[in-house]
């Protein structure tokens, strides 16, 4: 029985490689199908959980992981030789940047290279992770065909972007158009038809490159337009306006206008990272993206806006960054999830510290720092208490994310000065005092 036999009879053993935020939900995806999967991870913590029935993921409930491992569908392990107990290999795995903002691949290299022994005839190996056009042909293909495997006849390789968005009430890993991309059209059509198992639209292209590059411009859209509202929120500050009402007034244009909001920074492992790995590549074929990075630059440059607006408020306080209190709301990235990757937080918590202020967060949804490549220095950090005694004692309170599960009735009792990066004061209704609020 040939691999598109065993998919479509679902036969199919489903292995996942990198169970975080992308490898997880596409697990469930495929187990809710009824298809077994097996899921690989570096982080014995991850299996622990899994093995128990259990989430370690805030806004992924556990009920489907109980079911699955109950009804014998998921297994997970760090032991990569059960590679070759899989039809389909999913790799999952981080595409970060590293110190010079250039593509760090090593995740999926090291990960490719820990999967390359255990292959066998028939198998389909798909990559995920987000990286610049050329890699899935450069980097793993070659590693494939070391192994004496010919891709097309031998094994199947594909690449198909995610394209998760936590929290998401809306769309998840079953019901986002996956694109799909084949190194041959044989590797295509299996491609496919693994997708097509558990995904409700698949979108096929004619190339890997195809594939790669459209998650790049996805992201890179969204960094150019935030990187605009950005630009857009300064200057409108300084002429007094408040550039979420223009937004706002802007968004009921039924046509031609797609509203992007301003914000601390830009979060999550996608739009802070994306753009740069397209600009890398391009450099090797003598363009200079000058848009893109011309967006990069502003976007990065947020933090220390949002820290100069928080000195001139504590300025009309009578007050310095030096050795002031300050509370900053929110550790996620983004509203209502535990995810703090690339989160801007970080950075507004570094920046304010090098300036002498005593630092705190305040995040339900992140009661411990965790471990992070480049903030090392917050990891074990608690978030305090919601109590007024605790709140009131700062001299200033920074939103940073805007979570549903913040009090801002409570906050502006409690708090005699309050920096927004998101309008969340507004958006809350709530009165404010004057010379109470200062957005940035």
């Amino acid at each position: 029985m040939n691999t598109l036999e065993k998919i479509e009879n679902k036969t199919a053993i489903i292995g996942i490689v990198g169970l975080g935020y992308v490898g997880l939900p596409l697990m469930l995806a495929y187990t809710a199908k009824g298809y077994k999967c097996i899921g690989f991870d570096i982080d014995q913590t991850k299996i622990d959980f899994l093995e128990r029935g259990e989430s370690y993921i805030e806004h992924i409930d556990a009920d489907p992981i109980k079911e699955a491992v109950e009804k014998n569908l998921l297994a997970a392990t760090t032991d990569f030789s059960r590679i070759s107990d899989v039809e389909a290999i999913i790799l999952c795995v981080p595409t970060p940047l590293d110190a010079h903002y250039e593509p760090d691949l090593s995740y999926v290299t090291g990960t490719m290279d820990m999967v390359v022994p255990y292959l066998r005839i028939g198998q389909l190996v798909s990559l995920e992770s987000t990286t610049y056009p050329g890699t899935t042909e450069e980097e793993l293909r070659p590693r494939i065909e070391a192994q004496g495997l010919i891709v097309g006849e031998d094994v199947y390789l594909v690449y198909s972007p995610e394209r998760e968005d936590p929290g998401n009430t809306y769309f998840s890993s079953k019901n986002i158009p996956k694109v799909v991309g084949g190194s041959t059209p044989a590797c295509l059509e299996v491609g496919k038809a693994l997708y097509e198992a558990a995904i409700t639209s698949v979108v096929p292209v004619k190339s890997t490159q195809v594939a790669e590059f459209t998650k790049l411009l996805e992201n890179i859209y969204r960094c150019v337009n935030i990187g605009l509202a950005n630009e857009m929120k300064i200057a409108a500050d300084k002429m007094g306006v408040d550039i979420w009402e223009v937004i706002d007034a802007a968004a009921t244009k039924p046509f031609g206008f797609t509203p992007f909001y301003p914000g601390p920074g830009l979060g999550g492992h996608c739009i802070p990272i994306d753009p740069f790995y397209l600009t890398w590549k391009a450099r090797e074929y003598g363009v200079h993206t000058r848009f893109i990075e011309l967006a990069g630059e502003i976007n990065r440059s947020m933090p220390e806006y949002v820290v100069h607006r928080t000195m001139e408020a504590l300025n009309e306080r009578c007050k310095s960054i030096k050795g002031s209190k300050i509370l900053i709301m929110g550790l996620a990235y983004k509203a209502n999830v535990d995810d703090m990757r690339e989160s801007p937080t970080f950075e507004l918590l570094d920046l304010l510290s090098e300036r002498g202020a005593k630092m705190d967060y305040y995040d339900p949804h992140i009661p411990v720092v965790g471990p992070t490549r480049e903030h090392a220095n917050w990891k074990g950090q608690e978030s305090i208490k919601w109590t007024q005694e605790n709140v009131s004692s700062y001299d200033l309170v920074l939103i940073s994310t805007d979570h549903k599960a913040f009090n801002y009735k409570e906050l502006l009792n409690w708090s005699p000065l309050i920096v927004d990066t998101r309008n969340a004061i507004e958006k809350s209704g709530e009165e404010v005092r004057d010379g109470q609020l200062w957005k940035a």
